[in-house]
């Protein structure tokens, strides 16, 4: 195990070594250059998307319509950068000319630049083996940046991503660029993990995985001699309230959009409704009803681990322990069956256990008396990437109330149709307080994730040709 260990360790220092060669030409790339390599990546994926797909399926499960939807959605991703740095975002900057006189009416000339942190760690999420994996956004908002990507491999997804990054490492080889633009290590265990993250040439870690795992690798970016930006998302529960009325415009068919959410790729996505808040109401009855009834005839798929699987298992023994059992069917099949329970707004106040992530196909029903239970559950919560509020059609002092309650826990307030599905934009915001995420001022979807990887610098009273050569041109 030790040799094993050494061995890992070397490659890791490898491959950090190359990025960190490849940082001071990458740094300072133009538009040109950092476009036509993210635009290559993109045609590369297209180009081998048959055998991409099929092989993805073999090691994921997860079908290949969403496996496509899910490569043509990290094409889309890479081209959308790509365009982001032609259009300046990565060199963009801010001037203000010099003021005669005394402070604070007078100053210097200040030119406000933007300058990439230096070679990334990004480490892959097991349920997007495409759009978060080796060339997934992390990695595109990091190159598109200026920085250098040494990607770790997620195990659940290990041969795709040797075949993505085979396709990458030619492409980066026909543009003439330097290796260590984008490398690649695997089959790392904890404590090797830990060593990426602390190796003193890594200047940022992305992370997207587990609360447990992403919290002890941000304790050590944290506890480094020289502590580095840890962009971690962490997982989260997605409240979602819904209010009567709602009910009373579109139950049944309300309850059917929630029952595919809550199932959807086996319930393996950061943004599964988790949580659905609902107030005592004559409706609300016929609504729980109506969402074990939609939720009946669906099937899920295996889990993408047998560990995942296992976490999942356990995660709902303990709540089934605590809460009523809605409904829970047998399995049918390779995938876990879907599970539905409820508990009343004090139980889940009360209880953390409660509101634990169960990263899968099942949701915890809490039904509150009033709105101020309502709020009291949604801040119980804490932290989340999203919060769902149906039913919330007029400015009343409890839908203000309400919404604000949404604003202070989530990174994104949904007022229609369901969390799950992110679209890659300008506006969209991925990222939540803790514990969803450790840093919610950034997005790791959208194209606002480029700047989690710049650094601002004021240049005063600069020469023309310094901040010339920092426009990308």
């Amino acid at each position: 195990m030790t040799v094993q260990n050494e061995f890992n360790r070397d490659l890791i220092d490898h491959s950090v070594s190359l990025a960190k060669t490849a940082a001071e030409f990458w740094g300072v790339s133009n538009t040109n250059t950092r476009s036509k390599l993210l635009q290559g990546f993109a045609t590369s994926l297209e180009q081998n998307q048959d055998d991409l797909i099929e092989l993805a399926n073999t090691e994921t499960g997860l079908g290949a319509q969403r496996l496509t939807a899910e490569l043509l959605r990290t094409v889309y991703q890479l081209r959308g950068f790509a365009t982001e740095v032609e259009s300046g975002a990565p060199y963009r900057q801010v001037d203000d000319k010099a003021v005669e006189g005394l402070p604070p009416s007078g100053r210097p000339h200040l030119t406000r630049v933007q300058v990439p942190l230096g070679p990334v760690a990004m480490f892959s999420a097991s349920n997007f083996p495409f759009a978060f994996s080796v060339l997934g956004g992390d990695t595109a908002s990091a190159l598109a940046a200026g920085c250098p990507v040494v990607v770790k491999a997620h195990t659940g997804h290990s041969e795709l991503s040797r075949a993505v990054y085979r396709l990458a490492k030619r492409v980066i080889s026909t543009h003439g660029l330097p290796e260590g633009v984008l490398t690649l290590i695997e089959n790392t265990n904890r404590n090797e993990n830990g060593y990426l993250v602390q190796h003193p040439d890594i200047c940022a870690v992305a992370f997207t995985g587990s609360y447990q795992g992403g919290k002890a690798l941000w304790k050590l970016a944290n506890e480094r001699t020289k502590p580095i930006p840890f962009f971690g998302e962490l997982g989260s529960l997605n409240p979602l309230v819904v209010l009567p009325e709602a009910l009373e415009r579109e139950g049944e068919t309300l309850a059917r959009t929630l029952a595919n959410s809550i199932t959807m790729g086996a319930g393996q996505f950061c943004t599964k409704p988790g949580i659905v808040v609902v107030l005592d109401h004559p409706l609300t009855s016929r609504f729980i009803d109506q969402l074990a009834i939609e939720i009946l005839p669906l099937k899920t798929h295996r889990m993408l681990t047998p560990g995942i699987r296992g976490s999942f298992e356990t995660a709902v023994s303990v709540v089934a322990n605590r809460a009523m059992t809605v409904f829970q069917p047998e399995a049918d099949g390779l995938g876990p069956a879907p599970r539905l329970f409820k508990v009343n707004a004090n139980q889940f106040m009360e209880d953390a256990s409660l509101r634990e992530e169960m990263f899968g196909p099942a949701a915890v029903i809490v039904t509150a008396s009033n709105m101020s239970q309502v709020l009291g559950v949604l801040n119980a919560v804490e932290g989340t990437l999203t919060t769902t509020i149906w039913g919330a059609y007029h400015a009343t002092a409890d839908n203000e109330a309400l919404v604000r309650t949404a604003e202070n826990i989530s990174g994104r307030v949904l007022f229609s149709g369901v969390p799950t599905g992110v679209a890659i934009c300008h506006a969209q915001q991925h990222g939540g307080p803790w514990p969803a995420s450790t840093t919610p001022q950034t997005t790791s979807v959208g194209y606002a994730a480029i700047e989690r990887f710049l650094r601002p610098v004021a240049l005063q009273d600069a020469p023309a040709w310094v901040v010339e050569a920092r426009r990308g041109d």
